[in-house]
């Protein structure tokens, strides 16, 4: 595949969000690699509780969120960390999908004073769940220790990880992707890409 296109997903519902200013600042870090962007603020868009009887899930803004999601081949989840876990904003986006994440890699991101592991970790698992491949790490953000009051990045480190997250994204998400793609062209029988494509 020549490109790869990145869809980065923010979750918070506080205005002047560090975790999507830092996924702002990624994503940008991730076209320097010649890879396509786009974020999902849910911030900014009405997403119905998932209910799988409901004609809710057929309105304009879950089709606009799943062309988002099917135009994807790799993800950034950002998240805040609510009581050692992921918002809910970010579980109701999960929950509206599946198959659209197999064979796509994700890279992680949660706002938090206690480094949120757990968070990434229910993030990584529902991700898991979906057939879809995680890097083995994610990145931390404490707002008032990485970011200056304009919204610059004084931490060092932090910029380091992202500028890691931004590399190994599009490197591996490429491999997975392309690789994951070829399976179903292929129609190799012998692979979990078979489920999808044959």
């Amino acid at each position: 595949m020549n490109s790869l296109n990145v869809l980065g997903v923010g979750s918070s519902m506080r205005e002047g969000s560090y975790g999507t200013m830092s996924l702002k600042i990624l994503l940008g870090m991730i076209e320097r690699y010649k890879a396509k962007t786009s974020i999902l603020d849910l911030r900014k868009i009405t997403i119905p509780i998932f209910n799988p009887d409901s004609s809710n899930n057929q309105k304009k803004e879950i089709q606009k969120m799943t062309d988002e999601v099917n135009w994807a081949d790799a993800f950034v989840l950002v998240s805040p960390d609510y009581h050692g876990s992921m918002s809910g904003t970010m579980k109701n986006f999960l929950d509206h999908y599946w198959e659209e994440f197999a064979g796509k890699t994700f890279g992680y991101i949660c706002t938090s004073h206690e480094k949120g592991l757990t968070v990434m970790d229910q993030m990584r698992t529902a991700v898991r769940q979906c057939y879809g491949w995680s890097l083995p790490y994610g990145i931390s953000v404490n707002g008032e220790e990485d970011f200056n009051e304009t919204g610059v990045i004084i931490n060092d480190l932090l910029d380091k990880r992202l500028n890691i997250l931004a590399h190994d994204l599009v490197v591996y998400g490429k491999l997975i992707r392309g690789q994951f793609l070829q399976d179903i062209s292929n129609k190799v029988s012998d692979t979990f890409a078979a489920r999808y494509g044959l």
